[in-house]
Parts: C-alpha cells; structure tokens; sequence
C-alpha cells in the first residue's frame, strides 16, 4: 500500500457507489459502508447517515442504518438506528427496509430522523489505496474509497419534531468494505473552501501477533489540486498519539500535514460497531 506517484481516480466518479455485498460468496465473512456527511454553509449543524453491511461467515448479510444529528444549541446530538435483516440492491440502489442510497439520492426513516437528499459531487473519486487491482484482490482486506471526497447536498432532513430545508450543504460521500477491519483506524475528514478538502484514513492492522505501526493512506486537496498523504514509503515518520479525547498527527507525503483534533464530550456520539 505505497504510493509510487498521484493517485489513481476513476474516469467515472461515484463507480464504486456500486454494492460489493451480493456478490460476496456465502462462506465469506464480509463488511460494507455507504456513509454520508453534509454540514450547514453558516450554522453549526449537520448531520451523519450510514448505511452498513454485516455478514458472518456462512449467514446472509444483516443491515443497519444510522442516523446522527449534530447541533451546536443541542444539549447531545439526536441519534437513531435500526437493524434490518435483508439487505438488498434494487435498480442499484444500497437499500435496508425504508432507508436508501445511490443515483445521486438518499431517503430514509429510522425512528424520528427522516430524510430525502440529493447530491453531486465537484470532482473524480478518491480512492485511498494506490492501484485499481488492490481493490479486487484479497489483500489488503480493507477497501476505502471516496466515490465524493467533496459534495452538495439539497433536499430535506427531519429529526424529531424539527425540519431542516438543506439547500446547498457541502459535505462527502464515502465507501468501504472488505473481510477485515483494521485493529485500529481513524478517518479525518474535513472542507474548508470550495476547492479544499482533506480526506485520510489512517490504520494499524494486525498480522499475526504483531500490530503495526501507523500507516496513512489519503489526499489533501489545495485550490483543487490533490496531494498524496501517506504510503508505506512515509511510515516511519508518520506520528499519531490518538485517545479518547484527541487526536494528533504528523503526516508525510507530496504535501505534508500535521494537526490536532479534539472532542467536546456533550458533541461526541459512540456507536456500538459489529465487528
């Protein structure tokens, strides 16, 4: 997983949108993400919807879809989840009872968050490993790619007894699967204009009775030029002292990176993962 030069994008942004679960062999074990982010252009609002795939060796995939509202006013965000257990693809559409993602659209109701969304992305897929082949072959057995490393979403979310008209909110869309999570892994995503965005995934996997160090694998993009961040190559200076409460990093790479991000308590939501 070493970066020999720029990153590979697909000429055809958004392809691996595109469920992997259904064609999954069922004596394999197997895990798969659609997510999304979209955040307000002025107020401290957002909000995090994931759509994730389970499947134990030799059972059918189990799906389950989180919602989670953030609102700077709010004494906690507003979560929900639900848990479905047939998971399907219609019309190629990731979809789990009333919730779905694709085409451009995601919808949904779970508990009291509903949702009716549109989104386009501003650029080609991100896809954090360095060659295509990668993301067919066993090994690395963690697939991560972000079909929209930078979107805008409109449409409507509702939560509880409130509805937000989101109109023009900038966020990502992202996608990840495979047979086996890393023993430990951080995501860092952020925008900060139209045409700068960071997106890096940063992991330790275990391989037999030894952990790795830190490997981080990503782009950040400046005035909409993408920098690789990352690789097998920039290991030994990459640096990440991560706990509950932070996280800080020293980052190699074309263009390198070093920051700190820190949690507010009554902010922070824990989600009980299926591993």
């Amino acid at each position: 997983m070493e970066y020999n030069g720029p990153m590979e994008p697909s000429d055809r942004p958004g392809l691996t949108l595109l469920p992997r679960f259904q064609t999954v062999a069922p004596a394999v074990g197997f895990y798969e993400s659609i997510y999304l982010k979209a955040v307000h252009p002025s107020e401290p609002t957002a909000f995090w919807i994931r759509y994730t795939i389970h499947k134990k060796p030799g059972d059918g995939p189990v799906g389950s879809v989180w919602s989670t509202f953030f609102d700077a006013s709010l004494t906690s965000p507003a979560t929900a989840k639900v848990t479905v257990a047939d998971p399907r693809v219609v019309n190629d559409l990731f979809t789990m009872g009333d919730c779905s993602i694709g085409n451009g659209a995601a919808s949904g109701a779970v508990l009291s968050h509903r949702w009716d969304l549109r989104f386009s992305g501003d650029g080609p897929e991100l896809r954090h490993l360095p060659k295509t082949w990668m993301y067919d072959a066993p090994v690395p057995r963690t697939k991560l790619s972000s079909p929209f490393p930078i979107a805008t979403f409109n449409g409507s979310f509702h939560v509880r007894d409130r509805e937000l008209q989101v109109d023009g909110w900038r966020g990502m869309v992202g996608h990840n699967w495979g047979s086996q999570h890393a023993e430990r892994w951080i995501w860092l995503h952020a925008i900060f204009d139209d045409a700068s965005w960071l997106d890096v995934a940063v992991g330790r996997i275990r391989i037999a009775r030894i952990t790795t160090p830190w490997v981080a694998n990503g782009a950040v993009c400046i005035g909409g030029v993408r920098h690789a961040v990352g690789g097998l190559r920039t290991i030994r200076g990459t640096k990440v002292v991560a706990n509950v409460n932070e996280c800080r990093f020293s980052l190699p790479g074309e263009l390198p990176l070093a920051g700190k991000v820190t949690r507010r308590p009554e902010a922070t939501v824990a989600w009980e993962y299926r591993d």
